[in-house]
């Protein structure tokens, strides 16, 4: 049994847990609730769970023998034992009261289960549950790893639109590109401040480990700073860092005594107490703080805005040691927004070398049309890390986007539409030249323009892509390359300091220069929205999916902070 094949098995029991009420964006929280204890229960071979064991009446073994209500109430008294340390048992002195006795002390299994509380309502559904988790070939889901396995349920969720999971999920092999380019070394202090269910920085610990033979290369002192001091996230959302921690621990990281991943809010204290990171890998969220610029508690961030990106951009390059170098998503509008974006975009380019922007195709992530970008930046300029104003000479701009298949479901997206971007982006070097990469990524000397993958040189550009000012004074050719290089003057003097620059445009693309107002845009999107989601809501009640719309109609009114009294 393959490790897809056990992901599907254990997809398969949310048709269980939808039977007993419970909306999809509750699946992988409630699954994982019970999939842990499983998989302590199971690994013979992970020291990193040998070392968090669980409490003797907390394990799998004192939930399998027991059926009916009883399974059910011991089950959610093991769920708050673990969340809190403690449990209440009959006094064995005076059977009529209760003890409170502690059950555990380690601080990593109680931020796990913090305030952890099973929805189900039906014994039989945990009982099915518990006989399905019992019948997988775990010796076959070790062997290829927990934390893979954990790590596939996650993704599995995100690719399941119906649980809302996908806007928040980065692609496994975008994450593992970021990586590749951005060369984690061991003794560096890599930093996600939105670290979600913590990919990076798992991502991040794999490509150290595949390079010093699992940490076994090296000195006992720095195995365990890997393991302890290394990696550093934030999560706001609680139940969010649970999946994370759990990811973590299934991976073999540790982190501090409050795990990898800190529960917390980047843009409040919490960030601004983080020290300076060697390495920063993230995805911010998308979309602005509902509390407007006051939910942004911090008062170190030069330029106060409510639009989250470019305050977690600001947090990024600000955080960054000399020299330090950072790879993050970022949507379009933090290349063009006027303003205060160009305002924090300048003060990037001063502090910082921002020497490679990734423009992503759509679909990647399962919010259709938001188009994201990667951009890529150290500390210092490309001459001394020290270095602190003037820091950015020339941009490269990969474009993986114009012209590319909107990826989702049917047309997934893969290592092998980003391997062309990595060999431009450190030509000539592979994992095996780690440090000789290393400055090539700090000193890109060797770059070259022209690259011509995904048959760019096919497109039949526009005649206004052929007067844009990117195209002028341009061969013929290097027109039609994805991979150009602009100067930090060009980008001022003909882009007013904004990055959203495209040169890669086909017949068949919208002139957005005639398109109306965007305020006009926007509302006609809104309406057009609304009345589809209306027909679709009538839709699924006609095909007796009444459950499921509920459950959707209860995402839409949490995307617009809606209060319950509001939702009705």
């Amino acid at each position: 049994m393959t490790n897809n094949d056990i992901v599907q098995k254990l997809w398969n029991l949310c048709d269980v847990l939808r039977d007993d009420g419970i909306n999809y964006s509750d699946y992988v929280t409630e699954l994982v609730l019970l999939l842990f204890i499983k998989m302590v229960h199971e690994t013979s071979d992970l020291p990193m769970l040998e070392k968090h064991l669980l409490p003797e009446g907390c394990r799998w073994t004192d939930l399998n023998q027991k059926s009916g209500i009883n399974l059910l109430n011991d089950y959610q008294a093991i769920l708050t034992a673990l969340g809190t340390g403690k449990r209440t048992m009959v006094d064995s002195s005076d059977p009529t009261k209760t003890i409170e006795v502690k059950v555990h002390d380690d601080p990593l299994i109680t931020a796990i289960y913090a305030k952890a509380q099973t929805r189900l309502s039906e014994p039989r559904h945990l009982e099915q549950m518990i006989k399905t988790l019992d019948q997988i070939d775990w010796f076959s889901a070790q062997k290829d790893g927990l934390g893979d396995l954990y790590e596939g349920l996650l993704e599995k969720n995100a690719n399941e639109t119906k649980s809302g999971a996908g806007q928040y999920f980065t692609p496994r092999a975008l994450i593992d590109s970021m990586v590749r380019c951005i060369r984690p070394q061991i003794g560096e202090t890599i930093q996600d401040p939105a670290a979600g269910t913590a990919g990076f920085l798992v991502a991040a610990d794999q490509y150290m480990r595949a390079q010093t033979d699992d940490y076994l290369d090296l000195s006992a002192k720095d195995a365990t700073f890997q393991k302890n001091k290394a990696f550093i996230g934030v999560e706001l959302v609680p139940s969010t860092r649970r999946l994370a921690l759990m990811n973590c621990l299934l991976h073999g990281m540790e982190g501090d005594k409050e795990g990898v991943v800190h529960l917390g809010n980047a843009l409040g204290m919490v960030g601004q107490g983080l020290d300076k990171a060697d390495v920063i890998l993230a995805n911010p969220p998308f979309g602005t703080a509902k509390g407007g610029e006051a939910s942004i508690t911090r008062d170190d961030l030069t330029y106060k805005t409510s639009n989250k990106q470019l305050a977690f951009l600001q947090h990024i390059y600000r955080n960054l040691k000399p020299g330090g170098r950072a790879a993050v998503v970022l949507p379009d509008n933090v290349l063009f927004e006027a303003g205060v974006g160009t305002d924090v975009r300048r003060d990037l380019m001063n502090k910082c070398n921002l020497h490679t922007i990734l423009r992503l195709p759509t679909g990647i992530f399962y919010a259709q049309g938001v188009k994201t970008n990667v951009l890529f930046f150290t500390k210092g300029s490309a001459k001394d890390k020290l270095q602190e104003e003037n820091c950015t000479e020339n941009v490269w701009v990969y474009d993986l986007r114009t012209n590319m298949p909107s990826f989702g479901k049917r047309t997934p997206f893969g290592e092998q539409h980003l391997k062309p971007f990595e060999q431009v982006y450190a030509p000539g070097m592979d994992d095996a030249a780690v440090g000789a990469c290393l400055q090539a990524i700090l000193h890109p000397d060797n770059r070259t323009e022209g690259e011509y993958s995904f048959n760019a040189e096919e497109i039949d550009l526009s005649e206004d892509a052929k007067q844009t000012d990117e195209n002028q004074g341009v061969d013929d050719q290097l027109v039609h390359s994805r991979w150009r290089c602009f100067t930090r003057e060009w980008i001022a003097d003909h882009k007013g300091d904004s990055l959203d620059i495209a040169w890669l445009k086909d017949s068949d693309s919208v002139d957005a220069a005639n398109l109306p107002e965007p305020e006009v845009l926007a509302g006609e999107a809104m309406g057009e929205l609304v009345q589809a989601l209306g027909e679709l809501d009538g839709l699924m009640r006609e095909l007796g999916a009444g459950e499921e719309a509920d459950g959707q109609k209860l995402l839409v009114a949490e995307c617009f902070g809606l209060k319950d009294e509001e939702r009705s």
